[in-house]
């Protein structure tokens, strides 16, 4: 586990064990396969590129191709103990729809992001007047896949926006752990430089989750 990205730990934690997960923008599939094997989740992947998929499918991850503002309309009301959006919300074409459809499938949603309010953001802006480059976001603007790129603060208005309560909130900064924050606290918006939320619409029964049908993920 040395090895393991700091805000998949903290995911790893918020994930209850053997609970049904549906990872949206899962890449290559690293964090859906620790969460199989260290969680024994019933896990599912949804990822727009081709070479995403093919290597989930190298892992033997059942992961479909899709695209997260058009796709996950399909799926059926409360599919999922939880649907996770890592580092993907910012590239969404439709954010707010995003996050309403995945609260909608899922009892909970886990959403990652970067905070285009943290200090260094904001020091690149005003020392040079230009688009930051930083560790949480690396890419120069004429070439990142970042369309939506959003403040702590703007998050925190669009869940209420939505309804949607907050049941955890953690902080990154740099390769340093979790911090567990307010995020409310005005001071958060300049020390995250990654934000993680974990997020419902209250609390849901007990209940067996319905199975996927369709040409989604058939058995």
């Amino acid at each position: 586990m040395s090895l393991v990205r700091e805000d998949f730990r903290e995911i790893l934690r918020l994930v209850r064990p053997g609970s049904r997960v549906l990872d949206v923008g899962c890449g290559e599939g690293a964090l859906l396969d620790l969460l199989i094997h260290d969680k024994q989740v019933d896990g599912r992947g949804l990822e727009i590129s081709a070479g995403g998929v093919a290597a989930c499918m190298a892992r033997g991850l059942s992961v479909v191709q899709g695209d997260a503002d058009q796709d996950l309309d399909h799926f059926p009301d409360k599919t999922f103990d939880y649907a996770i959006l890592s580092q993907t919300l910012q590239a969404t074409r439709q954010p707010r729809h995003v996050l309403d459809e995945l609260l909608r499938i899922a009892d909970r949603a886990i959403v990652s992001f970067p905070n285009f309010g943290h200090w260094r953001v904001r020091w690149s802006l005003l020392s040079r007047g230009r688009m930051p480059e930083t560790k949480a976001l690396p890419m120069p603007w004429w070439s990142t896949p970042n369309i939506h790129l959003c403040t702590l603060v703007d998050f925190l208005a669009l869940t209420d926006d939505l309804d949607v309560r907050v049941d955890a909130c953690a902080a990154f900064a740099g390769a340093g752990p979790a911090r567990h924050i307010d995020p409310a606290s005005p001071i958060e918006n300049w020390r995250a430089e990654t934000c993680l939320f974990m997020l419902s619409r209250g609390s849901a029964p007990a209940r067996e989750p319905p199975r996927v049908s369709g040409d989604l993920f058939d058995a």
